[in-house]
């Protein structure tokens, strides 16, 4: 599905059932050289059991045209163009990772608007190492890889993933190189690093938020550590954590258990 939004061609994945602006929607928000297909499984499962799922590809990746937001701030005013762009007053948020902090940004700039929040893989601050930041700049295969090692918890995800015998880290380092070639205007994973280690203000952003909000956190993620997220959690107002066994891809990784934590959390 496409919609116009600030003017340009933004895709979004509904879940194979067509978009309906009067059924509660959930919008899913990818991060730093993903795009939607990384929610396939919850996705689809939520868009058969009463929600309307808009799982969005980015401004400048992959399917959407528009320039990349270069800050959390300006990812978060797209998402609520977006909304407007659908006809949606009010929406749910799930985020993964740079995705985690537009998503928090989003429901701090229009708390009324958002009914849940979902913070997948999320820390605050989100701070990238000078070597990766400048890895990612100068030699983005190499950071790919740096990026895959150290986000990964296992070689193969369970079947309802991915399919059976799929290899993640092969399958997330096609994923990269697909998304980071899909712009050769812009370096996305440099953009989309420095976006998440110049936001500033997670903290005081969260104490905005009004709506209930869950924390999926990783127990063995080396990209946002569950410490990391601490701060955000005692300025939450009405959080709840979750803590899964995988690393930093909860959504491939432990497919099963997010869609769980989804289905427990996610109320229409």
């Amino acid at each position: 599905m496409n919609l116009t939004v600030n003017g340009r061609s933004t895709y979004f994945y509904t879940g194979g059932r067509a978009f309906d602006a009067a059924k509660p929607t959930v919008i899913f928000i990818h991060g730093v050289l993903n795009d939607h297909s990384v929610w396939i499984l919850q996705t689809r499962y939520l868009a058969h059991h009463g929600w309307n799922v808009l799982a969005v590809d980015l401004p400048g990746h992959c399917r959407s045209a528009g320039d990349p937001p270069a800050t959390v701030e300006a990812a978060a005013d797209f998402i609520l163009a977006l909304m407007d762009a659908a006809g949606l007053q009010k929406a749910a948020l799930v985020g993964h990772s740079f995705g985690s902090l537009i998503a928090l940004e989003a429901a701090c700039r229009a708390p009324e608007r958002i009914s849940q929040l979902v913070l997948v893989g999320i820390a605050f601050p989100m701070k990238v190492s000078p070597a990766l930041l400048a890895s990612s700049l100068n030699e983005p295969m190499k950071a790919l890889e740096m990026v895959n090692v150290f986000s990964r918890a296992t070689l193969a995800p369970p079947p309802s993933a991915l399919g059976p015998g799929t290899w993640v880290y092969g399958a997330s380092m096609a994923l990269g190189r697909r998304v980071l070639a899909s712009n050769p205007q812009v370096n996305l994973f440099h953009t989309g690093f420095t976006a998440c280690d110049s936001y500033t203000h997670g903290e005081e952003a969260m104490a905005q938020v009004i709506c209930p909000t869950l924390f999926v956190l990783g127990s063995v993620d080396q990209m946002t550590p569950p410490k990391a997220a601490q701060g955000l959690i005692k300025a939450a107002h009405h959080g709840q954590v979750v803590h899964l066994p995988g690393g930093h891809h909860q959504m491939n990784e432990t497919p099963e258990p997010l869609l769980a934590a989804l289905i427990g959390f996610l109320k229409p």
